[in-house]
């Protein structure tokens, strides 16, 4: 691929559909996809596990279809096979009816009773394509798999699994392998589809490049390939990096402290902290490359904005929620300044939300957590219309970056472009983790990276940093993390 983003590519259900069907338009057999999605689905299989007694659980479609394919080629390299159909054989249809006339053993009806002396089963039920819970025999042959506790290779995602979300619709296989064609979903990569799947491997089947580059969902796995970050220049200096400006509380100071020292460490040439005149010494002491500017009356914001040196901003962390920084939020947004809002710049729009939106008309990036951002977007229920899509909507109605934290954040751009982040560590849910990520953004924003690019790089360097630091992790040590993280990205060799 001449595009290194291209593999990064995640494909919603439909789009995988019509990259099937473009495929087919460009000369390439269904059937031979079929064939070949077995047997790469039996190559994943048999590389991993030991031969012995196999139930392959057939579904009603073209899941189904895979399934008689892999169940034909395990027989043939000497595996025991049982198969088990979900349905009537004599109802299926096109490809899947020619891969059950091509099997030669015994298709049993589905029930639990298929899963007695197996030692591994294929989960070829659904796929991607559920819409709906499971129910019936298939819901209770997926309950005894886990009663069981058989290993499971899913086909395309575990049964169960909604493909665009990742959510679990009812009754769901935790799998130890999952074989998917062509290009991730995003249900692979979304709480709880990504803990359900196991490993994960993307196989080739045959569909041309160009069949699924035409599915322009502009949805990726974060990476760094998908955005470049900014480098010292030798001939620049500290103003060519940048002037970031935090809005400090005059009250839980540690937030925007933390905030500060993320942006510095991402690469701001300088950073002011604006905060009341009764903690300037806090900020001035934490550290001393920080400069401390007065914000105590209206007028201190208007000088401050004043300062075109000054071209990013970050409002919210430890600034107390309520009408003073939700004026300030208004002013700064008025400015049409890149600006980052987080923790209490969002909870002061809380009762009124439609009035941060239309403030925004410059660069503008929103990080609410789950409570935030149900405060912000009380109609966008992430539980019900997946994280995925309840991002790219508060993106669209806010017209900022939005990135939905969590273990599988998700930023999302008001064009719908979107990434689902997936190097996030769970040591990262720890008191200020939060404030550092803003940082992050604003560092970045400052050195004149767009809101989106930003906004991914951030959460990804983040999570990077996260790695880095392991088991025991506190928010003070992500950016003493980071130059280690941009070392190996930058390719520098390591100093010591």
């Amino acid at each position: 691929m001449s595009d290194p983003s291209a593999a990064l590519r995640l494909l919603t259900v439909a789009e995988s559909a019509a990259a099937d069907h473009a495929a087919a338009v460009a000369g390439v057999p269904g059937i031979r996809l079929m064939e070949n999605a077995g047997q790469r689905v039996v190559e994943a299989l048999t590389a991993r596990f030991a031969r012995g007694p196999v139930a392959v659980l057939c579904g009603p479609g073209n899941n189904g279809g895979d399934g008689f394919v892999i169940a034909r080629r395990l027989a043939e390299a000497g595996w025991p096979v049982r198969l088990g159909l979900l349905g009537d054989p004599a109802a299926l249809t096109g490809d899947a009816a020619h891969m059950r006339d091509a099997w030669a053993g015994p298709v049993e009806p589905l029930s639990p009773a298929l899963l007695e002396g197996a030692g591994l089963a294929v989960d070829a039920l659904f796929g991607a394509g559920l819409t709906r819970p499971l129910e019936g025999v298939a819901a209770e042959v997926i309950a005894a798999l886990g009663q069981r506790r058989l290993p499971v290779v899913a086909v395309d995602l575990p049964s169960g699994i909604a493909g665009d979300t990742g959510l679990a619709l009812g009754e769901a296989p935790d799998c130890a392998l999952t074989v998917t064609f062509a290009r991730a979903k995003p249900g692979h990569w979304l709480l709880p589809g990504r803990l359900k799947r196991g490993e994960l491997v993307v196989a080739d089947i045959g569909i041309p490049e160009a069949a699924v580059a035409a599915q322009d969902g502009r949805l990726w796995l974060n990476d760094p390939a998908l955005w470049t970050l900014p480098r010292p220049d030798p001939a620049g200096h500290k103003y060519s990096r940048g002037h970031a400006l935090v809005v400090g509380g005059g009250r839980l100071t540690g937030a925007g402290r933390l905030a500060a020292r993320a942006a510095r460490r991402v690469g701001a040439g300088l950073l002011s902290v604006a905060a009341p005149a009764a903690v300037h010494a806090l900020y001035a002491g934490d550290q001393p490359g920080v400069m401390v500017r007065p914000l105590d009356g209206p007028g201190d914001l208007d000088a401050l904005l004043t300062d075109s040196r000054l071209n990013a901003w970050l409002l919210g962390p430890g600034g107390g929620a309520g009408e003073v920084l939700a004026g300030r939020v208004l002013t700064v947004l008025a400015s049409g300044r890149p600006v980052v809002l987080d923790a209490d710049a969002l909870t002061s729009f809380a009762e009124a939300p439609q009035s941060l939106f239309r403030a925004v008309r410059g660069p503008a990036v929103l990080t609410p957590h789950g409570g935030e951002f149900a405060r912000l977007f009380p109609d966008l229920d992430p539980a019900r219309l997946g994280r995925l899509e309840a991002t790219r909507a508060a993106a669209r109605r806010s017209g900022a970056v939005v990135v939905l934290k969590a273990f599988d954040s998700v930023v999302a751009a008001p064009d719908g472009r979107a990434v689902i982040n997936a190097n996030a560590v769970p040591d990262l849910a720890s008191a200020g983790t939060g404030d550092v990520l803003a940082g992050f953004v604003l560092g970045l924003l400052a050195q004149g990276m767009a809101p989106f690019e930003a906004t991914c790089a951030a959460v990804w360097l983040h999570g990077a940093a996260g790695r880095a630091v392991g088991p025991g992790l506190i928010a003070e040590d992500l950016p003493e993390a980071l130059p280690g993280v941009l070392r190996h990205l930058f390719g520098a060799p390591d100093p010591r």
